[in-house]
């Protein structure tokens, strides 16, 4: 089962299908849906303002979390049956979703797998700002527009390895 995007227009145009159910690779992990996030390219995506990338599913959702249920034979870190939250190319709004594994993070203690959906963009983007390197207002900006998540997520200790003392 899957939600798919029938034409443009509001949420009213999203509908329940069956399509096949993907096969993981090699380097793939197939993750059985408990939850997707909502961001705003699945939004545009629906309005007919965001084809998806070349390569990339006509599912919307761009994160998930869920429960490991298959791993492609080169996939060595992750385990079945262990509960992450992924950020994934489009098709998260299904029952069964693939993702790389280098995507993929451990389901935080205390959260939910219904909060855990909500980490995988804000929190990878996160890795990516004070891996590069930003300028304190282009961080202060991404802090800015991820404050929601974040805010839900600070009660638990979780992303402090992340957020720097000047925020």
């Amino acid at each position: 089962m899957v939600i798919e995007i029938t034409r443009k227009g509001g949420p009213e145009v999203l509908q329940a299908t069956e399509r096949p159910v993907p096969i993981p690779d090699a380097y793939e992990v197939f993750i059985k849906v408990s939850a997707a996030g909502v961001n705003r390219p699945d939004v545009m995506q629906r309005k007919g303002l965001y084809p998806p990338p070349d390569g990339a599913s006509d599912i919307p959702g761009l994160e998930v979390s869920g429960t490991i249920i298959a791993l492609g034979h080169a996939v060595k870190h992750l385990q079945c049956g262990q509960e992450v939250c992924a950020l994934v190319n489009g098709g998260g709004y299904a029952e069964y979703c693939l993702a790389a594994p280098e995507l993929c993070l451990p389901v935080p203690d205390g959260l939910s797998l219904i909060q855990a959906a909500a980490i995988p963009e804000t929190f990878l983007l996160f890795g990516v700002i004070f891996s590069t390197g930003l300028k304190l207002a282009q961080v202060r900006l991404c802090w800015f527009m991820a404050a929601p998540v974040v805010s839900v997520l600070l009660p638990f200790n979780w992303p402090n390895a992340f957020l720097p003392e000047s925020l």
